[in-house]
């Protein structure tokens, strides 16, 4: 029976290929997309989500508008020079003049039309998933579990020194949802770091033209990997974060994992380092936190679902 997933995003290159890959996964099945403000706007995530799915043929699967900022008002940084003025590389969108959405509270209507066959999956700013926290309580209590993309554990960020991306972009609503969600898996930069895809695998990929998206995946990954040549000079393929998060819903070999209760820094200096307690006194904790890659297994569960005819 497939995973049921509801996946909070904001799409995004490495966004749109977790979707891509849950759309075609038979081990999963996505039942509502909540798009909100990160990579791009939320106006322009909720359309990359409908334009997804419409390719995968599923334009009846809700996509719901999220937040469009983080609840402590920053100017909001987008990075077209990763992910593309519209979020998907060189690739435009159709002109249309109606995208169908969903009222926000159907999260709630989805959480208790599936209780705890249920899986939501966070692969942006914890904005919106707070917010459905704070919005519908007990109905929360009722999902499986809860799978994070963010922080940077002992290891360098991506959008500073210290942080990663999405914890930096709200580390007050990460700490809300850390406080509150129960069964939580964080996959951080430690492992989805060295999620990468190389030319060799996306030309194996792009070759089946029974696959939607076939005709998109290489020029996104191309622009995509071109961009991370200029930050990682020498590296052999572009990690494709979000991706992991979504695979370990369903193979969490993938990864090894370590159990503390993270925690995400608010304060400026220091704004979205994650950390964990790992003194000879500190305790364990109940969230699990993915801290090392195994790369042959999530290559192989790649391709193996990839390569299907659809």
């Amino acid at each position: 029976m497939p995973k049921k997933i509801l996946l909070f995003c904001d799409p995004g290159i490495d966004d749109s290929i977790a979707i891509m890959f849950a759309l075609i996964n038979p081990e999963i099945e996505i039942v509502g997309i909540v798009a909100s403000y990160g990579n791009v706007s939320k106006e322009q995530a909720t359309a990359n989500a409908a334009y997804l799915l419409e390719l995968a043929g599923k334009p009846d699967i809700p996509v719901i508008p999220g937040a469009f900022m983080p609840i402590q008002k920053k100017m909001i940084t987008y990075y077209p020079e990763i992910h593309g003025e519209d979020g998907i590389g060189p690739i435009q969108l159709p002109v249309k003049d109606y995208i169908k959405v969903y009222p926000f509270d159907t999260i709630r209507l989805l959480i208790e039309a599936y209780g705890n066959e249920l899986n939501i999956v966070d692969t942006g700013r914890s904005t919106s998933l707070a917010t459905a926290f704070i919005l519908y309580p007990q109905q929360m209590k009722l999902v499986n579990g809860f799978y994070l993309m963010g922080g940077s554990f002992f290891a360098p960020g991506n959008v500073t020194p210290l942080a990663e991306a999405n914890f930096h972009g709200d580390p007050t609503s990460t700490n809300f949802v850390l406080k509150h969600a129960h069964n939580i898996t964080i996959t951080p930069l430690n492992t989805t770091n060295y999620a990468y895809l190389t030319d060799e695998v996306v030309d194996l990929f792009s070759k089946h033209k029974s696959n939607p998206f076939a005709f998109m995946l290489k020029p996104i990954f191309e622009y995509y990997f071109k961009a991370y040549k200029k930050l990682s000079p020498g590296i052999i393929g572009a990690p494709i974060h979000d991706l992991v998060t979504v695979m370990t819903v369903c193979k969490p070999n993938i990864a090894e994992y370590i159990y503390y209760d993270a925690q995400v820094i608010e304060g400026i200096e220091a704004k979205g380092l994650s950390y964990i307690d790992l003194r000879p006194l500190g305790q364990p904790g109940q969230t699990r936190i993915a801290i090392k890659l195994n790369y042959d297994i999530f290559i192989k569960e790649l391709k193996d679902c990839m390569l299907k005819m659809i």
